[in-house]
């Protein structure tokens, strides 16, 4: 399974790179404001930090809501970076310009997916990558886990290629589940990725350790 982290902040993406485990990063409108980066060529120029920093790919999302708008944006930015991968929404004209990109060898990640439905259209489309929101469909008590579930079967039912790649996960077990699941990618701020490092025996153990060490000084 491949970890991106979904982030904005180039220490953030340089701190999870150095752990040598990052395939790759997602970002989106919100957490660019948060970054305090507007402007097309800010916005522009980000994306290509993040891309000399990591060696995967780099999801970058179009703005516009219209089918003209999203081929406009997202073919300015595929031809940033090799690595990028245009960020389009789940909805009609969004469907369009995803076969629009597969057509033209343009990879894409479809976001905003809620349902298998949606999924299934995004693979029909040609996505590279599907974005289901497990932790955002937790937060309205719907089970994510079970999204992600049914699109794994779906997919392996008929051979699609598209990737799964489960977004809004907000803890480590999200983390373990969606491996266990059978999700090819989880994207997520780096907390929840360094929360798999703990347990309290490795803790405990590690602490014993150093003191036995000390008494052999």
């Amino acid at each position: 399974m491949k970890f991106f982290i979904d982030t904005a902040n180039l220490a953030m993406i340089e701190e999870a790179n150095a752990l040598g485990i990052l395939d790759g990063v997602t970002t989106n409108p919100s957490l660019m404001a948060k970054e305090g980066i507007s402007g097309k060529e800010n916005i522009l120029n980000h994306y290509l930090t993040i891309c000399d920093i990591v060696d995967g790919d780099v999801s970058a999302e179009v703005i516009g809501i219209t089918y003209d708008e999203m081929i406009k944006e997202g073919e300015e930015l595929a031809a940033l970076h090799p690595q990028i991968v245009v960020k389009v929404p789940i909805i009609k004209d969004g469907i369009k310009a995803i076969k629009y990109f597969s057509q033209k060898g343009i990879r894409t990640n479809c976001t905003l997916i809620f349902s298998a439905g949606q999924a299934l259209l995004a693979a029909k489309a040609g996505a590279t990558y599907v974005s289901p929101f497990l932790g955002r469909l937790d937060d309205v008590s719907t089970d994510g886990l079970n999204l992600i579930e049914e699109i794994r079967t779906i997919y392996d039912n008929f051979g699609f290629e598209t990737q799964i790649l489960a977004a809004s996960v907000r803890h480590s077990m999200h983390i373990i589940n969606c491996a266990k699941i059978g999700a090819d990618v989880v994207t997520c701020p780096l907390p929840p990725i360094l929360s798999l490092l703990k347990h309290p025996l490795t803790d405990s153990g590690l602490e014993q350790f150093i003191k036995d060490s000390q008494k052999m000084k």
